[in-house]
């Protein structure tokens, strides 16, 4: 069965920092491109970033470069997505997607396979 599941989403003040991490069953894993996701309430869901496990070339949106950094441990089949630096503005649940086309991209409409969610809270 292919599966996703995310965890480590949180409470958490303003500059605090989580570790979300996005554990994957069923998969080829080094075949993968995994992408973090997330969704506020009212807003369209908006890629973070990515990372495509064959060879570890990872992409970030702008409004996380510097802050966040993307993981993958091929032995755990897990990626990972420490958060640092938080902001009230980086509250939203958080999703990992999965695709096997090799392509990084943070575009959604071709992710195949989702997890359910984490919501991550940061308070000001």
């Amino acid at each position: 069965e292919v599966q996703l599941v995310e965890s480590g989403g949180g409470l958490v003040q303003a500059g605090g920092s989580l570790r979300l991490s996005c554990a994957a069953s069923g998969f080829s894993f080094d075949e993968l491109t995994v992408g973090w996701f997330r969704q506020a309430p009212g807003k369209e869901r908006e890629g973070v970033s990515c990372i495509r496990n064959s060879d570890g070339h990872t992409t970030y949106a702008d409004f996380v470069k510097g802050r966040f950094t993307i993981s993958s441990d091929n032995a755990k089949t897990t990626v990972y997505l420490q958060m640092n630096s938080l902001r009230p503005e980086d509250t939203a649940v958080y999703y990992c997607a999965s695709r096997e086309d090799g392509v990084v991209s943070m575009s959604k409409i071709w992710y195949e396979y989702w997890g359910q969610g984490t919501q991550v809270t940061v308070s000001s």
